[in-house]
């Protein structure tokens, strides 16, 4: 005989969802019965009891904590929406912020370059944008955006923030090269305005990390050269006009051979910081002719 084998049975198993139908319906029938007829036995009441309400209960909770959960994301959705408007107006008034700080800048800048005009109001002047310079920490050697075709001539003098700057080197059609007055290669002819005393103004790029200049062959035989007295171009300097600021003695001492001085300079331009400049649209050449 064969062996008998047993097969189980298939277990009944229904999607709960069909189930949470049938639930409900069971639900909306005792539900009728209980509001359409006076009379609702003692069975009825007990599954209305034991079903019914349970289910309403849990109904309510669900349908509530939906609602909350609706209102919570609707509340959400407004915060971010707000959250995003107030990025954005705060991205552009940062863009305005920086523009008026770039604004104001510019506009010390421009009142700075109209005194110094005013200043030196006998001479003819342009105003120029510095847009390249030599490597390090100082303006030395520097390009503006102003040339040839803007009537610039080599060894015209270059001023800016309190005084001078240098003079042009090099020039093409719309660009030109400046040598500052701190540069180890510059040598400028100039006098103490009090005393009309001579010296010769010398760069030094290792004293502008003290931000200062050297002087040399001050002849200084009254001994009235102190701390604090203007340096100015003199009117023997064969590249510099006469008159213009240099800056303000810092140290003065005697030289071995007791006739001449020497000492450091504190220029009247911020050398570190340059954007703007005026150049002087002659050269002392020109006036000497």
């Amino acid at each position: 005989m064969s062996p008998v084998v047993k097969r189980k049975r298939d277990k009944f198993s229904m999607p709960s969802k069909y189930l949470l139908l049938i639930l409900t319906g069971v639900c909306i029938i005792m539900m009728a019965i209980t509001f359409l007829t006076d009379y609702t036995p003692s069975t009825v009441n007990k599954v209305v009891g034991y079903v019914v309400v349970p289910f309403q209960n849990g109904v309510s909770r669900v349908g509530s904590w939906i609602s909350t959960r609706v209102d919570e994301l609707d509340e959400l959705r407004i915060v971010l929406q707000e959250n995003q408007e107030l990025k954005e107006q705060i991205a552009e008034l940062t863009i305005q912020n920086t523009q008026l700080q770039q604004d104001k800048y510019e506009l010390n800048n421009l009142r700075e370059l109209y005194k110094l005009d005013e200043q030196y109001s006998g001479y003819e002047k342009i105003g120029a944008r510095i847009i390249a310079r030599n490597s390090g920490n100082w303006f030395h050697a520097f390009t503006i955006d102003k040339g040839l075709n803007d009537g610039l001539a080599i060894d015209m003098n270059v001023i800016a923030g309190g005084g001078l700057v240098g003079r042009i080197e090099e020039i093409g059609s719309n660009w030109a090269k400046v040598n500052s007055i701190i540069n180890d290669n510059s040598n400028v002819s100039a006098m103490v305005l009090a005393s009309s005393d001579t010296m010769i103004v010398t760069g030094s790029l290792q004293l502008m990390s003290e931000g200062k200049i050297g002087f040399e062959q001050l002849t200084d035989s009254k001994n009235q050269v102190e701390t604090g007295d203007k340096i100015v171009t003199s009117n023997i300097s064969d590249k510099y006009l006469p008159g213009i600021l240099i800056g303000y003695v810092s140290e003065v001492e005697q030289d071995s051979n007791n006739i001449t001085k020497f000492g450091t300079i504190t220029p009247a331009v911020d050398f570190e910081h340059l954007e703007e400049v005026l150049v002087i649209l002659e050269t002392k050449q020109r006036i000497e002719d």
